[in-house]
């Protein structure tokens, strides 16, 4: 793993910057550890979800700048997930990355039409979750 590095830190008239919210979403609690340590590692304020309707309930909450989502989860999918976030005022400024095994271009086309800002396929190595996560926190 590579040292941790801060992403936020600077002051505005002395009051520090508050760093990138993530909310990271995934049915495996393996997964989403992996992504969540390497995040806290980097200097995101990270927080987790479980699947797409806890996904919903904690970006209404919290309002992240990112949210990186698992496509194949029970119940709600990540791609009805992403449309639902992206059809809420309270929620469609946030960016979106997906996480998927599908790597077909038909998945990547419907992973777009749902919003998405980024798509990461599995097996995937953390330092690129990290980086796109990075990429759409500076802007957002």
């Amino acid at each position: 793993m590579r040292g941790a590095r801060r992403v936020a830190g600077a002051t505005v008239a002395g009051v520090p910057e508050r760093p990138p919210r993530v909310l990271v979403v995934d049915d495996e609690a393996v997964i989403r550890q992996l992504i969540a340590i390497n995040l806290e590692l980097e200097g995101f304020e990270v927080h987790e979800a479980v699947d797409g309707y806890d996904a919903i309930d904690k970006a209404r909450e919290l309002d992240p700048d990112v949210v990186t989502l698992d496509v194949m989860m029970p119940g709600l999918d990540g791609i009805a997930t992403a449309r639902r976030l992206r059809a809420d005022p309270a929620t469609s400024r946030a960016r979106i990355v997906l996480i998927s095994a599908r790597t077909r271009t038909a998945d990547l086309e419907r992973g777009e039409d749902a919003g998405a800002d980024a798509y990461v396929t599995k097996p995937f190595d953390p330092d690129e979750v990290v980086d796109a996560v990075r990429r759409l926190a500076a802007s957002s």
